[in-house]
């Protein structure tokens, strides 16, 4: 337990799921094209995955960019550690890199 109870929050979710999406809306609906692109990255490997809206929690929107030092959403995290955003992850999916990612973090991955 941190001094921080956003920072608690954050690392309980991310301990929670082995895949988790802090995104703009939810998976079923997007609230913005780079949070709807990683959904659509997830859906193609067949990734289950938790989705957090960071929408409805501006202190929780505000806590992750400092907790991960980074700016922007989505925010994709694996085992509790931070992949990166949807340029990041768009990246990884086109190389491959994000498949062998999972994988080796145990993460069940059904296409791709």
């Amino acid at each position: 337990m941190s001094n921080n109870p956003v920072f608690d929050r954050i690392e309980q979710e991310i301990s929670e799921s082995p895949v988790v999406l802090f995104m703009k809306g939810t998976p079923m609906f997007p609230q913005c094209g780079f949070s709807a692109a990683v959904v659509e990255v997830l859906t193609q490997l067949g990734v289950k995955f938790k989705g957090v809206d960071v929408l409805v929690d501006p202190s929780l929107r505000e806590g992750l960019k400092q907790y991960a030092n980074w700016p922007t959403f989505p925010q994709l995290y694996v085992k509790g550690e931070l992949v990166g955003g949807c340029d990041i992850v768009r990246e990884m999916y086109a190389t491959g890199e994000l498949k062998k990612h999972l994988e080796g973090n145990g993460v069940a991955v059904q296409a791709g």
